[in-house]
């Protein structure tokens, strides 16, 4: 139920929230819930990872691209460089990390 634990938890949240969805060994995948105008600050992802919008509308964004996802939308996040995510709209998304 961890897709539902997210959106009960961000109703009182006002940052991004984040839950390991499942994990294994050099993998894993997080559920993350965004409220409108909510943002990501700045971070570096440690392994190659692919962020996808199940719900809502956001804006990845990276020094040289800015890319705007809808729903079913995904992107590819390079390793060691310094992104942020900021929703546009009420928004949950996938992440997943792994070789």
């Amino acid at each position: 139920m961890i897709i539902k634990e997210v959106k009960e938890k961000l109703e009182s949240s006002n940052h991004p929230i984040a839950k390991s969805l499942h994990q294994g060994k050099g993998f894993k995948v997080l559920v993350i819930g965004f409220k409108k105008g909510m943002v990501l600050k700045e971070h570096k992802a440690p392994l190659s990872s692919k962020l996808t919008v199940l719900e809502g509308n956001i804006v990845y964004k990276e020094e040289t691209r800015t890319i705007e996802l809808n729903r079913y939308d995904e992107v590819d996040i390079p390793v060691d460089i310094l992104h942020s995510v900021e929703a546009y709209k009420d928004s949950l998304c996938i992440l997943t990390q792994g070789e």
